[in-house]
């Protein structure tokens, strides 16, 4: 059976989708924020092997055992309820089936379940979503270097970096914006409180975790957040400069036109 996880926004309304989904007949439980439902699956009549979705605040959805068409109707029906929806969503697939015991053949790309037990699902539900999120800073984070790698080899070969103070200060703030906004929201990349107070079903998390190599990727984020916070600095530093430069070049301009003033009255007679 299919399992899939989408980052398809930077958050959803859970509250507001949740209202939605009961209209729908869909009977939306919650665990801690997360929305969990059961949708019959349209080609099995066995309600024991119902369809699981795990809707996350944090604008991911982790959907088990509907086909990509289901997957991509469900998504479209709660298109409504995304908050600022991303450009290119994000998404992961693998397999899944039942077995005597929970392990993940990393060669196979298959999870084995040792039952049908929800809170397991949500558990490896919560690494797969948290690395589909990571995914969208990590493409976020590469375009920004992208679009301003070129700046220190600008510096390094000219002393100093062509572009107008305005841009110069647009792009500082840019980058600012970057950092800011993925510092913010890489809360979601941490233990969630659900295993605080189900600490037997963590096993499950971690192994999510360490199948998508979570701690790996946000060790890269991090050392790429740290490019961005000195290329900003290098930007700030190289704007003050400019400032300063045009402060000194005003105060030069100001003491010849002193200098012309006593000349024309001292020698000159004017």
């Amino acid at each position: 059976m299919r399992c899939a996880s989408y980052c398809n926004a930077e958050r959803y309304d859970i509250d507001e989708l949740a209202i939605f989904l009961r209209k729908q007949g869909l009977d939306p439980k919650f665990y801690d924020n997360v929305i969990h439902i059961h949708k019959r699956r349209e080609s099995n009549e066995d309600a024991t092997f119902d369809a699981e979705i795990f809707i996350f605040p944090y604008g991911c959805i982790s959907i088990w055992g509907l086909s990509e068409e289901e997957e991509g109707s469900f998504i479209n029906d709660i298109k409504a309820f995304e908050v600022t929806p991303l450009s290119l969503p994000t998404m992961d697939t693998s397999v899944y089936e039942y077995g005597e015991t929970t392990l993940i053949n990393e060669e196979e790309d298959e999870m084995i379940l040792e039952s049908t037990d929800d809170l397991i699902k949500l558990s490896l539900s919560h690494g797969l979503t948290q690395s589909v999120k990571l995914e969208v800073f990590e493409q976020s984070i590469v375009k920004t270097i992208q679009k301003t790698h070129h700046l220190p080899d600008e510096l390094a070969k000219t002393g100093k970096i062509l572009m107008s103070r305005k841009k110069l200060s647009q792009k500082i703030g840019a980058l600012f914006a970057e950092r800011n906004s993925i510092n913010l929201h890489c809360d979601v990349l941490d233990t969630p409180e659900f295993f605080w107070r189900r600490p037997r079903y963590e096993t499950y998390y971690r192994l999510a975790s360490e199948y998508m190599d979570i701690k790996q990727r946000i060790d890269i984020l991090n050392k790429r957040l740290d490019v961005i916070h000195e290329l900003y600095d290098i930007l700030s530093n190289e704007l003050k400069h400019a400032h300063s430069s045009r402060l000194e070049w005003i105060i030069i301009l100001l003491i010849v036109m002193e200098v012309v003033m006593m000349l024309a009255k001292d020698v000159f007679k004017l």
